[in-house]
């Protein structure tokens, strides 16, 4: 339960984001409009207003806030609202970091120590593929999409300097959701440069990102305010 106020607001609070998450999964592929957009964005409001009327960190808050309006960006149509969202996702996962980093228990040390040097390891290669991959299909937007690549990935690196174990302020949730976040992103990425458009796995991929995406801010939420 995660109680306002000793009270069960928040809980429903969460319970309709979790509507209009799933509405939006059923609308996920279809043209823009309205009830599109509405859906998108309030499942992801709804989840720092919890934050915020809970006494979440302030990070937190922010960061479900900007990533909030990157999903109405992306639900509308044009370039211009495609490149304000994704600058609005980058602002969000470096808040994310700043957040991360903040923490009582993070520790930087532990990007050389086992097991998260392995965990390392794969974020950078991770990294490295998809600028390998994407940037030759990029086009015009190629600039900000190499931007774009070391801040999600600098997400995850954040996200190891905290304990893999554990349970202070739920800490342990923050890889699984950081991973989920990064997952989201790069599925949407090899959508948006790499598969034709009357390609057969467009009918699939926004079905993955969706849940993919809107799971890790439900993990960060619950990570840094559990009540």
């Amino acid at each position: 339960m995660i109680d306002i106020g000793g009270s069960p607001f928040g809980d429903i609070l969460i319970l309709i984001a979790a509507l209009f998450a799933l509405v939006y999964l059923g609308l996920t592929a279809r043209a823009p409009g309205p009830l599109r957009s509405v859906t998108k964005t309030g499942a992801v409001f709804l989840l720092a207003i919890v934050a915020w009327l809970g006494g979440g960190p302030v990070l937190l808050v922010v960061a479900l806030g900007l990533c909030a309006v990157g999903d109405f960006c992306l639900s509308r149509d044009g370039e211009g609202a495609f490149m304000g969202g994704v600058g609005a996702f980058a602002a969000g996962h470096l808040v994310y970091i700043w957040l991360f980093l903040g923490q009582n228990l993070s520790d930087v040390a532990r990007l050389t120590q086992m097991p998260q040097i392995f965990g390392v390891a794969v974020l950078v290669l991770a990294g490295l593929a998809m600028v390998r991959l994407l940037a030759p299909r990029a086009g015009a937007l190629k600039t900000p999409m190499l931007a774009y690549v070391p801040i999600i990935i600098g997400m995850g690196l954040a996200a190891l300097t905290l304990p893999l174990g554990g349970a202070v302020v739920g800490l342990a949730l923050v890889l699984p959701a950081a991973i989920a976040f990064m997952a989201s992103d790069i599925v949407l990425a090899f959508e948006t440069f790499v598969l034709d458009q009357d390609h057969p796995a467009r009918r699939i991929t926004p079905y993955v990102v969706w849940p993919l995406y809107w799971g890790a801010q439900v993990g960060f939420l619950l990570a840094f305010y559990g009540g």
